[in-house]
């Protein structure tokens, strides 16, 4: 799997970014991806020794939609914790 397939988007969240403090960042990641990949997807991108990952599944919702409140299943996700040993990475750049 390529580089650009593993990683989804970075997740900045309220929670995401109390983590970022703490080295530790939150990527959405593909749902067939595994920690491996993710580690070794990181390292080449942002040039960081990745200590630990953590894989979090994530199960969509029921939602309710439209005049006859019909249920609608929203997607999951599947989240990768990433903790870091050595480097850090910008996720908001400085223009």
């Amino acid at each position: 799997m390529k580089i650009n397939q593993v990683l989804v988007r970075p997740l900045l969240t309220e929670k995401a970014t109390g983590l970022a403090s703490k080295q530790i960042y939150t990527f959405e990641i593909n749902e067939k991806s595994n920690k491996n990949q993710v580690k070794e997807a990181l390292e080449a991108l942002y040039d960081i020794e990745v200590a630990k990952v953590r894989v979090v599944t994530r199960k969509g919702k029921e939602k309710r939609v439209g005049r006859m409140s019909r249920p609608k299943m929203l997607p999951g996700l599947k989240i990768a914790y990433v903790t870091l040993s050595r480097g850090k990475i910008d996720l908001f750049p400085q223009a």
